[in-house]
């Protein structure tokens, strides 16, 4: 029988989120079923839960930073026992056939990768996500928490952590690369932090200098206010990388001009409206305008490795179920250092 489990769900897009009751299926052969100690607030969840990218599928939990243990195994789980410490990030499974899903990018599986969240599964039932007492998520689409990471700050990294770090491998942030962050918030703290840990140079841009103490903390090497003109002058022509963590409109040719010859802008942030960009700011020294997604799987495995050799994890404000219509305006206001974490003991 599926086990029944307290949530809390969005029911509209203007209502707030309250408390709920969800069905999780029966553990399969190859599922991992865990109970959840941590979830993170994404600014995703945020948009799912208002229908701000699209309509959502209401009732709907949110939530795809995902901490946790392991509770039940099916008879055909090779990786995972009961007891151990595993997380669940954005997606809960994929067709695993495909070029892409083979490569191990499940997350570009060429028939849709299943959300943890507002998706479909393989069963035609609709996904639901962490802001619940439990979860059954296949074998493959499970990541174990290394020893070094509390679970509280190791929930973040399942999205905000992979999200940060795909890009800065991809693009090869370490010794002798100057790497940019543009925002100081729940993606660009984790940023700041990997791109340190990672041996590069790194710089914040931010609108003010507010965080400035906060963000060499965290391992920036120099910060600078993007408010200020004479920031784009001094700074010009510099950076190898950049990674753009915000989901404002921005003058994106400004911060091309930042850019080394060759060097990229990577966009994780997702501004709801079109950008404007002159592609001069482009073909002049041969610059790159990119845009990155989470990692798969194996990649956001090797996130977890390195976070936890390293000391990462992110800087959360740990808050009861019954905050979390509150932690959402103050996330919409950024008023968060850096992430809230819902402890799930409490719905």
């Amino acid at each position: 029988m599926p086990t029944t489990v307290k949530a809390y769900a969005a029911t509209s897009a203007t209502e707030p989120q309250k408390p709920f009751e969800i069905q999780r299926r029966d553990v399969g052969p190859k599922d991992v079923a865990i109970d959840i100690k941590f979830a993170g607030i994404c600014h995703s969840d945020i948009h799912t839960a208002r229908s701000e990218w699209g309509p959502a599928n209401y009732p709907v939990v949110v939530g795809h930073e995902i901490a946790g243990v392991v509770t039940e195994v099916g008879s055909e789980v090779t990786k995972y026992a009961v007891g151990d410490r595993v997380g669940v990030g954005c997606m809960v499974d994929s067709c695993g056939e495909c070029v892409n899903c083979e490569a191990g990018e499940e997350q570009f599986c060429l028939k849709g990768m299943i959300g943890t969240y507002n998706s479909v599964g393989k069963d035609g039932e609709p996904t639901q996500g962490g802001y619940s007492q439990a979860i059954v998520v296949t074998e493959g689409f499970v990541c174990r928490i290394p020893d070094g990471l509390e679970l509280d700050v190791a929930a973040p990294l399942l999205c905000a952590g992979i999200t940060t770090y795909s890009p800065l491998r991809h693009w090869g942030a370490g010794p002798g690369k100057k790497v940019a962050v543009i925002g100081l918030g729940g993606l660009g703290h984790m940023a700041v932090k990997i791109a340190h840990a990672m041996g590069a140079e790194v710089t914040v841009l931010s609108q003010s200098l507010k965080k400035q103490e906060d963000g060499l903390r965290l391992g920036a090497d120099h910060y600078h206010a993007t408010s200020d003109e004479d920031t784009f002058s001094a700074l010009r022509g510099q950076f190898d990388l950049i990674v753009n963590t915000v989901s404002a409109q921005l003058d994106f040719d400004k911060y091309m001009s930042l850019l080394a010859v060759r060097g990229a802008l990577v966009n994780v942030g997702l501004p709801e409206d079109p950008i404007s960009l002159r592609m001069f700011s482009v073909v002049g020294g041969s610059k790159n305008f990119a845009g990155s997604n989470i990692g798969g799987i194996r990649e956001t495995q090797e996130m977890l490795d390195f976070c936890a050799e390293h000391g990462i994890g992110a800087e959360v404000e740990v808050i009861p179920a019954e905050k979390i219509n509150e932690a959402y305006e103050r996330v919409v206001a950024s008023d968060v250092r850096y992430r809230f974490v819902i402890d799930t003991a409490t719905l």
